[in-house]
């Protein structure tokens, strides 16, 4: 029986998939509503499977799998979302996910990928094959100015889009005021973003953050 990994913000819909795939033979070893709580557990637990929503409080889907995938090599990665950008797709397939699927297919179909990926294949929902073909198509229509970020400069941007403020910043990532401070200025003369509104337009946009995790 695989051991399986749950990542997912909204507490009906983490519950819900706990209790489907407990009941077609594979072991919850582990569930988590942001991706810190979640990075810390995977770490730890190593499972064969984890689902990631791709948009997560605190550390967002995308980072949180950049981070497992650089330190676990028998993990399989099943991203799982309501936000279907082009981007955000092919930016989690290059840093380590097996697969992708839509948040809107059926739970037969989540079954099926989730099945697929743990005997070592990859899975795509219907819309996001069908995004990859479009990526495939156009490489060169794909805008991402969020790759000349550093990784601190995108958790502090997520954390700014989220309301907090740079002391909240700084004490929760153990840092200084002064070395958030210039994360951040760093961060948004490199996006062209010029205050709070545009960052937190710029993160939901991109598929960092949430309405409901915009405080």
């Amino acid at each position: 029986m695989k051991s399986i990994y749950i990542v997912e913000d909204q507490t009906a819909i983490r519950e819900m998939l706990v209790d489907v795939v407990s009941r077609h033979n594979f072991n919850v070893v582990g569930q988590s509503g942001n991706g810190q709580d979640a990075l810390k557990d995977i770490l730890e637990l190593q499972p064969d499977i984890a689902v990631i929503d791709a948009k997560l409080p605190e550390l967002n889907g995308l980072e949180l799998l950049k981070r497992l995938t650089r330190q676990l090599s028998g993990t399989r990665f099943l991203i799982f979302s309501a936000f279907q950008n082009p981007v955000l797709v092919k930016d989690m397939l290059e840093a380590g996910a097996h697969g992708f699927i839509e948040k809107d297919v059926s739970l037969k179909e989540f079954l099926n990928g989730l099945k697929i990926i743990s005997t070592g294949g990859t899975f795509f929902g219907p819309s996001i094959a069908e995004l990859i073909r479009t990526v495939v198509a156009n490489p060169n229509s794909i805008q991402r100015s969020k790759d000349f970020l550093t990784e601190r400069e995108r958790e502090v941007l997520q954390l700014i889009a989220e309301g907090n403020s740079t002391k909240d910043i700084a004490r929760r990532l153990g840092l200084s005021v002064k070395t958030i401070d210039n994360h951040r200025t760093n961060m948004m003369r490199k996006l062209d973003l010029h205050n709070v509104a545009s960052i937190t337009r710029y993160a939901m946009q991109n598929g960092l953050i949430e309405v409901e995790n915009v405080v």
